[in-house]
């Protein structure tokens, strides 16, 4: 790369950790995992150390957090809060303590003594004591400028309000961090999205009549300013916070050498599923004062410190239970239920175990200890279990051969097409006879790429399902209105905007209310092809007619497999009784009205983002009934691009 571009590469990350910071920081959200984070912020480090011309105030080297809000007073740090250097892996501890060696100028064998304490995923505070009293608190802010937010601090029991004893300094600034335990995250209303965020939200309440509701603790692990402090290494330290009032965290340890930071490390790591509280990796600290005086700071961090991070995207938490869940389409789907866990930032309760082949292949059982792994968006899934950890009496766990739902058979369809039998298990029942798959169908009838009722989400469906008042698709279309106004939540407004929504959706294309039918291996672009070929709704109905569907075949695009599940849906009774009650309440647009000499004419389209008032397919939906086409990515045939 050119002067230019290595510029432009540099300020692009330093942008990117900007946002991720005011997010972070200052609205108590985090857009961006642990990992990916500190990945951007190498990258950063790596630029600034090999291209000498780039800096900016807003690198990781020359700032730590974020300026603080103006909804509180601003104060300076009278010593700086500086952040940590992190380290990935082993050869990061190796290299560390390379560094202290190197610049002690001391022998190779020489044994440091570390303090290793759990690094708890909360909120640094800085509490200041005068002459014993609590003086005042102030957040990280910035690392030079804190927000004061001293009474907020003042309600968390954990922190003394008065210090008493003898040896006390006559002023320290006690730091430390503030958190949420998970057992006490679970019982909260607030809409947080994790203990973090919890924790962070309640501090930076306007009334701390409000933050006291929420229970804040408090764990001390370090000083900052001091005036009379008379002991030598932070071991002693600890001990003497204990004996202050503070509390500590009780998995801290003494230790010295790599392999035993190593062990201890992955100790801890086992241990996190069973902990209150979320830690995130352990920090390392030379224990003796006198050493971290002459090793001073580089940058924002401490030489003498570093922080060892667990992998952001997995976790370890015990199976409390195995769950069946059941589709549209009938397929069986084992969820393990599992002790929350906190992993990238996100609390994980449950876990998908794939299928019956998944759980026999890996054995896995209701009380094991499992990694849990959560890569981006993935929905969380079990790696392995630890079965050493696994109880005598543990048993096999044996996958329904009966519909948990119906009662009906399960089976494993034989595939034609792979000539192999399916992984998924499915209920053998038909049409709306089972009561999970009636509901699946229902969410799906109402989602956004079907009907895509405005205020008529899952919830809704479930909601309505429970009080009897939906069960097929054209009930949604015959509500009881009256009904619904008398039941919680719902009054005259809310009624006349879902009845207003429902009724604007009975005029819907052939092609939207194919897929709205919930079809197997029927999805968006085979029911296009389907309403091109039948045109018309009373044409499609035909099927039910017919009893060879072989003619199907010559659809381009449409394969056996299709075919047979088109067979299935139209030769079942209740599927047919729905199309025709359906029929009564709706108006299906035939696909001929979908010009060939629409406006949009040649035209190429590629629609992304979230659309205010339409979704992405009524978009793509309107574009194509004018003549223009949608495309999946940018290409350089593509004309028009949006990014709402």
């Amino acid at each position: 790369m050119d002067k230019k571009e290595t510029k432009k590469l540099y300020n692009l990350k330093v942008n990117l950790l900007k946002k991720y910071n005011e997010s972070y920081f200052d609205k108590n959200k985090s857009i961006v995992s642990d990992k990916e984070y500190d990945e951007i912020k190498k990258e950063v480090l790596y630029l600034e150390k090999n291209f000498s011309y780039l800096v900016s105030k807003h690198s990781p080297s020359q700032s730590v957090g974020f300026k603080p809000s103006k909804n509180f007073k601003k104060s300076i740090h009278k010593i700086p809060m500086l952040s940590l250097g992190n380290a990935f892996s082993e050869e990061d501890l190796i290299n560390f303590e390379k560094r202290i060696k190197n610049y002690l100028s001391i022998r190779n064998d020489f044994k440091i003594l570390y303090s290793a304490e759990p690094k708890i995923d909360g909120i640094s505070a800085s509490l200041t004591f005068k002459d014993g009293k609590f003086h005042k608190g102030l957040s990280r802010g910035d690392g030079k400028e804190g927000e004061d937010i001293t009474d907020n601090l003042k309600t968390i029991k954990d922190i003394p309000k008065k210090i008493s004893h003898k040896d006390f300094p006559e002023e320290i600034d006690i730091r430390g961090e503030v958190f949420i335990q998970n057992s006490d995250f679970k019982s909260l209303n607030e809409k947080f999205a994790n203990p973090r965020n919890a924790a962070s939200g309640s501090l930076r309440q306007k009334n701390p009549e409000e933050t006291k509701k929420i229970p804040l603790k408090f764990i001390a692990y370090t000083f900052g300013y001091e005036s009379g402090l008379k002991i030598n290494n932070q071991s002693d330290f600890l001990k003497k916070l204990s004996e202050w009032g503070f509390k500590t965290n009780p998995l801290n340890k003494l230790t010295t050498g790599i392999k035993n930071l190593m062990k201890n490390y992955n100790e801890i790591e086992k241990k996190r599923a069973n902990l209150d509280f979320d830690i995130d990796g352990i920090v390392y600290k030379v224990n003796d004062f006198a050493t971290q005086r002459r090793l001073g700071n580089v940058a924002n961090a401490p030489r003498w410190a570093i922080a060892h991070k667990f992998s952001s995207n997995k976790a370890v938490s015990k199976i409390l239970d195995i769950e069946i869940q059941i589709g549209r389409t009938g397929a069986l789907t084992p969820v393990a239920k599992i002790k929350p866990i906190n992993i990238g930032g996100v609390i994980v309760s449950n876990a998908t175990l794939h299928n019956e082949d998944e759980i026999n292949r890996k054995d896995i059982r209701v009380g094991d200890t499992a990694v849990i792994e959560r890569a981006g968006d993935v929905i969380p899934h079990i790696l392995s279990v630890d079965k050493q950890k696994r109880l005598k009496n543990s048993k096999k766990f044996i996958f329904p051969k009966n519909c948990p739902s119906c009662g009906s058979e399960t089976i494993k369809e034989f595939n034609t097409v792979t000539k192999k039998v399916d992984a998924v298990r499915r209920c053998s029942s038909e049409g709306y006879y089972c009561d999970k798959i009636s509901i699946e169908k229902l969410k799906h009838f109402v989602s956004k790429e079907a009907f895509n009722i405005d205020g008529f989400g899952k919830k809704i469906v479930e909601n309505f399902w429970k009080l009897k008042l939906i069960k097929y698709p054209q009930d949604i279309f015959n509500l009881d209105f009256s009904k619904i106004e008398t039941l919680d939540g719902w009054g005259k407004l809310s009624v006349q905007n879902l009845k207003y929504s429902i009724d604007q959706k009975k005029n819907i294309s052939l092609e939207r209310f194919i897929y709205s039918l919930g079809i197997r291996h029927i999805g968006l672009e085979n029911a296009k092809l389907l309403s091109k070929h039948f045109v018309s709704f009373s044409e499609l109905k035909n099927l039910s007619k017919k009893t060879n569907y072989e003619d199907l075949l010559n659809i381009d695009g449409i394969g056996e497999t299709q075919v047979n599940s088109i067979k299935s849906f139209f030769s079942n009774e209740a599927n047919k009784r729905v199309l025709n009650e359906l029929e009564k309440v709706l108006l299906i647009k035939d696909a001929n009205l979908i010009s060939d000499d629409g406006l949009l004419k040649n035209k190429t389209f590629l629609v992304t983002g979230k659309l205010d008032g339409i979704s992405r397919a009524e978009v793509k939906s309107l574009i194509e009934e004018n003549s223009g086409k949608t495309i999946s990515s940018v290409s350089k045939k593509t004309e028009f691009f949006n990014n709402w």
